[in-house]
Parts: structure tokens; sequence; C-alpha cells
């Protein structure tokens, strides 16, 4: 993997958050993104301390803020021994060269932070491999701002051609890295799915769902297993599958990465052997942090990342409103006249709201203080018996049995 440390998490660098106010995205959701970015930053390892945000009707295509702001941005970078500046939205390698220029100093995207974390989250071959790739894919394009010197670990007789730039050799070296990297993303995709095949016909359940919102803890509790979990963004990368019985019926239940608005193209490119088991799934079990002010927004997000994945294949799917125990709002004045918002709309008000829209195929639960965990478990036994009632009959007729006696 590309040894980079992006984030020097040793000494929690110092930084600064940089968005956009445009035509397309207003104040409040800016606000959400930086929030959301503030917690990737975190993640990684850094710190941030201020926020810069300014209005313009797109981005400046040359330093994606305004000469201005840039100069607001420089004059507290140097004033207040900040190390590193990260922009909410992706950067074109000119306006990275023009904003390092102009600030002289180390300058990060959304995607590029993204991938820094994944690179450190990747504990397997399998997740390394993927992440690696994603991120040759990422740093190909932006050669020409790089003295990246690749060919250190490798001897240079034979591997320059007359009048070679050292720009053109270090595409070269990255081009064969990824063709590399994806003759053995073919290789894993076959062992996959060998894997897959080998599990028989039990009925797949794949839970899905936004970065965060408390996939693999539900997991565990499900399948009593000791599967990672952590209050960070990412904290699974690598596919877990477990065997899970709830009353007679056993199916299989797996954990899969969570998404996030923004992801980079390259990552779900790479992650396409992990991202396989969501496609062959029979069951959804879409996992929702019902106390973010945004968890709307980010459903939408993992839909629109599940059409990309599945295609027009449409499967059954059971929400799951996770984190009830943090769900919080404040009561609406009766002489406020506003159309309610999350923040003054009760838990029991979504609640119905969702039990309609969804045909009560939706829980409302916390997975951290185990309420209506019963709730999630008879849901899932009835959907997935009916999954395999189809594909074997009699059995049904041997499960009806049993529940009568």
């Amino acid at each position: 993997m590309i040894e980079d440390n992006i984030i020097d998490k040793e000494r929690n660098e110092r930084t600064v958050l940089v968005g956009l106010v445009t035509k397309n995205v207003n104040e409040a959701k800016v606000n959400e993104y930086l929030d959301e970015l503030d917690f990737l930053a975190r993640t990684a390892g850094a710190e941030p301390e201020k926020r810069f945000v300014q209005k313009l009707e797109y981005p400046n295509p040359r330093t994606y803020v305004g000469t201005g702001k840039l100069q607001e941005i420089r004059d507290y970078v140097e004033g207040n021994d900040i190390g590193l500046i990260i922009f909410d939205d992706d950067l074109s390698p000119k306006q990275v060269s023009n904003i390092e220029r102009e600030l002289k100093i180390k300058i990060l995207d959304r995607t590029s932070l993204i991938l820094d974390i994944f690179a450190k989250r990747a504990q397997t071959a399998t997740a390394r491999t993927q992440v690696e790739l994603a991120q040759y894919q990422y740093l190909l394009p932006r050669l020409t701002r790089m003295w990246t010197h690749l060919e250190r670990q490798r001897g240079g007789i034979g591997m320059r051609g007359p009048g070679e730039t050292q720009i053109e050799t270090d595409r070269r070296i990255i081009l064969d890295k990824i063709s590399k990297l994806k003759a053995e993303l073919k290789d894993i995709d076959r062992q996959k799915s060998i894997q897959r095949k080998n599990r028989g016909k039990l009925t797949r359940v794949a839970l899905v769902g936004y970065t965060n919102v408390g996939k693999s803890t539900i997991m565990n509790l499900l399948s009593k297993s000791d599967v990672f979990a952590e209050n960070k963004l990412f904290a699974t990368l690598d596919t877990t599958v477990r065997k899970v019985t709830i009353e007679n019926l056993p199916f299989l239940l797996t954990d899969t990465v969570g998404f996030i608005r923004k992801l980079p193209h390259h990552l779900v490119d790479s992650f396409k052997s992990t991202l396989d088991e969501v496609r062959e799934a029979d069951l959804l079990v879409h996992v929702v942090d019902v106390s973010h002010p945004g968890f709307e927004d980010q459903i939408e997000v993992v839909n629109k990342t599940l059409a990309d994945i599945c295609g027009n294949v449409e499967k059954p799917v059971i929400m799951v409103f996770n984190k009830i125990d943090a769900f919080t709002y404040v009561e609406k004045d009766p002489d406020d006249l506003t159309p309610a918002t999350r923040e003054n709309i009760p838990l029991s008000e979504f609640e119905k709201t969702w039990m309609a829209r969804m045909d009560n195929n939706c829980v409302f639960m916390s997975a951290k203080e185990h309420i209506n965990v019963e709730a999630l478990k008879e849901i899932l036994y009835l959907k997935a018996r009916e999954i395999h009632a189809e594909r074997f009959p009699y059995n049904d007729f041997l499960y009806q049995k049993y529940d009568e006696e």
C-alpha cells in the first residue's frame, strides 16, 4: 500500500476545514457536511481547529475559494501553527497545486482523506489490495503536481526510455501497479464467488447503511460474535459473514462496509468483490442512525449507492432505525406556524410515518441499549422464512407444524 502518512497521527495535526455555500448547497447543508468532515478528520487523527465557509455561485476553478478568503485562510494558518487544510469537495490537480503554492501548506480534499482512513483501517490482504488500487487510481491524474520517485524500490536499468522524464516513468510504474492490482482483485473475485456458492442455498441477509450507524453492533447482537465495532467512521472494511439462527430458521448474515456521501468512485469500483455480497443478498437490512439530524439524506445516499451496486434488481428491505436512545427533539411552540422539522417532531411521529411508508417493514431500536432487539429478530425471522419457503416448500410445512406445537 502507498505509505504516505498523509496525516501525522503522532502529532494529532492541527487542521482547518474549508467548505462552500453554492447555489446548489445551502448554509445548513454545508455545516452538516463540515460536521461530517470534522468527524472524518478526527477519525484520521487530525485536530480540526477552525472552519472557513464562503458563499460562491460555483467553486473558483483556480483556487476553489476566492482570493480574499484564501488570504484570510493564509493569515490564520501562519498565526496558529496549522499543518493541514482539508477541503470538503474534490479538488482538481490544478486547484491543489495553486492552493499549495499560495498557502505553502499540505492540502487534502475529501477523497484523499477518505482514502487515507481506508488505508489505515484495512486489515486483511483483500482490503489492502482494494484500497491500494483506489489510491493509485486517484494518484494517477495528479502526478503533474507531485515528484513521487516511485522508482526508488526498483532498479533503473532498462526501465527508462530515451528522453523519458521522471513524470512519465512514474506514470508507467503506476499503470503497471494498477494492472497488477486489478489482476489480483480478479483472483479475489473468483475466490469469493466460489465461497458464496459453497454456502449452499441458505437465505442471505446483508446489513447495509451509512457509516457509523451501528451495523457491526447489530451484527454482534444477532450472531453473538465479536465483530469490531467503534464510534468512528469506516470501522468495518472487510465483509464478515456469520450463520445466525432465529427460532428454528438458519440464515447467513453479512456485515458490509458503510457508505458515505461523495464516496470516491474508485473505492466503489475497488470494493466490487466486497459489495458483491450486497448484490447477491436475498434480503437487505438498511440500518439508519435515527438520532442524526440528516438521517433522511443519509438514507437517500445509501439508496443511490445500492442502485449503483444492484442495478435495477429490487430486493426486499427491512428498515432498522437504530440509536433511538440518542434521539432528541424540542417540543414545538403551539403558536409557531412554520412547518415542523426533524428537530421538533417526537420519535412517535416518525414511527407512525415510517411504519405506514414501509408497510410495517421497519423497526425502531437501540442496539447499544438492547431496546427492541426481539422486534428486530421477529421481523427478520418472518422475512427470512418467506424467502426460505419459496426455495423449500416442504420445509415451510414442517416449520408450520413446529410453530403449532
